[in-house]
Order: C-alpha cells, then structure tokens, then sequence
C-alpha cells in the first residue's frame, strides 16, 4: 500500500543504514556468533540475530546473550561481552554487507535533484564511518549523524534534529527513509515525513503494520528505488 505524497516544500531526505541503505545483517551476525561462542554459547541462525538488530549495539549484545529480544545480562557479563563483539565487529565490519542495488543511483537522484541527503543511524560512528566508506556511500552524503554523537538513538528524534541542524533545513522539510517502528516514530516526533522500505528488520515484527493509525509511515515500498520516487514526486510537488 503507497500513499501519494503531501504538498508541500521538501529539502532532504534522512536515511537509516541497517536494513534500508545495506543489507548488514551477515556482519552482526557473524560478529555476534562469534561473541556468543567466546561465552560458550552455540550460534544462533542469521534471521533470529537480525531481529535483534534496530536500537543501537547495547541491546544488540543483550539480545544476543539471552537469545530474547527483552533479555538482560548483568553488569560484568555485559562489559566483557560488549569488548567481545566490539573486537569481532570491527574486524569483520562490511565484509560480508551488502548495498541494496538501488541504492547508489538513488542517493544520486536525490542530490541530483536537489535535495540534501543524510544518514541517521543507531549504529556508533566507530562502525558507521569505516562501514560507508567501505561500501562507496560516505562520499554520496551529505551528513552521517549516528546514535553516540547525541543524547539518544532513535526512536528518539534526536537524531533527525541533529542531522536537519546541520544540514541547514526544518525538520518539516524533511523525509525519514527507515524499515522500522523507530524510524516512524523517531520521524512522528520530529515532525518529519516517514517513508519506509520492506527490506529491512523491523525487531521481527511486519512492517506493514506501520501503515496503520494516525501515527504510522506515509508510505511502504519494497525497496529504496520506490522510496526514491517518492521523494522526488514530494519535492517536485513543494515547487508547484
């Protein structure tokens, strides 16, 4: 289900990394496993890991010690496992990610038309930063604005504000691309726009349920290219 987009003035377009510019869950994965097993623990399959995956590394390494998606861990065995999946990682981070095809030409577009262009992550910028470059995507954004250069990670809007802050633009003016409920909500709380993709993780929960109520997405797409459309029609309409 699509939603034409509203009139009115749009200046950039904020995306999230996991799941929506890159397909990252076989890094977390092998990096996680690799955790788990420094602990004694048996891997866990690829799918159940990316459920885990959406509000920042902290929960991340909770989720993965428990094997459930409200676990907690004490205080020691957190610390000595967030080192363990810090080392595992940076060693394999982009290694085994991949960039969703329609990615690069759509970043292109949307500069190309105008518009600024940002990434807003729960991801800290110790794995973000190396993690663009590697991929070939720093280079076709405006900003990187990730979760431990503010008070709070997404779905708190900081990150948005953060982003819109320095790329000089409301967040009025402004679309969230993300695959996930901290997305729309991070957006909601912003007063941005929420488009969202289907080829992300969302926790394990379907995303088509975002579409729903008052405070859900503006629209859905399988991928970012329906995503890019959708910017671009938007910012087209805010110059009629």
């Amino acid at each position: 289900m699509n939603t034409a987009p509203p009139r009115g003035a749009l200046r950039a377009a904020l995306i999230d990394l996991d799941g929506t510019l890159m397909d990252t869950a076989p890094d977390i994965a092998a990096a996680t496993n690799r955790l788990r097993e420094d602990f004694g623990m048996t891997s866990l399959p690829e799918t159940r890991i990316a459920q885990f995956v959406g509000k920042g590394v902290d929960l991340l390494i909770h989720r993965a010690l428990t094997d459930d998606i409200d676990g907690r861990v004490d205080a020691e065995r957190f610390a000595r496992a967030r080192e363990s999946f810090r080392r595992h990682y940076s060693a394999i981070n982009g290694s085994l990610a991949v960039v969703f095809d329609p990615v690069p030409t759509g970043l292109a577009k949307l500069r190309e038309a105008g518009l600024r262009v940002g990434c807003v992550t729960n991801k800290h910028s110790e794995f973000t930063t190396p993690l663009l470059a590697r991929a070939g995507l720093r280079d076709l954004l405006d900003v990187v604005v990730t979760a431990d250069e503010v008070a709070h990670g997404k779905p708190h809007p900081d990150v948005i504000f953060e982003a819109c802050r320095r790329l000089g633009v409301s967040t009025q003016e402004t679309v969230l691309i993300g695959d996930s409920a901290n997305d729309v909500q991070a957006a909601h709380a912003a007063g941005s726009r929420c488009v969202l993709v289907e080829t992300g993780y969302n926790e394990g929960e379907p995303v088509h349920a975002l579409l729903e109520g008052d405070g859900g997405a503006d629209a859905l797409f399988p991928d970012f290219a329906g995503a890019t459309q959708w910017a671009l029609q938007a910012a087209r309409a805010g110059m009629a």
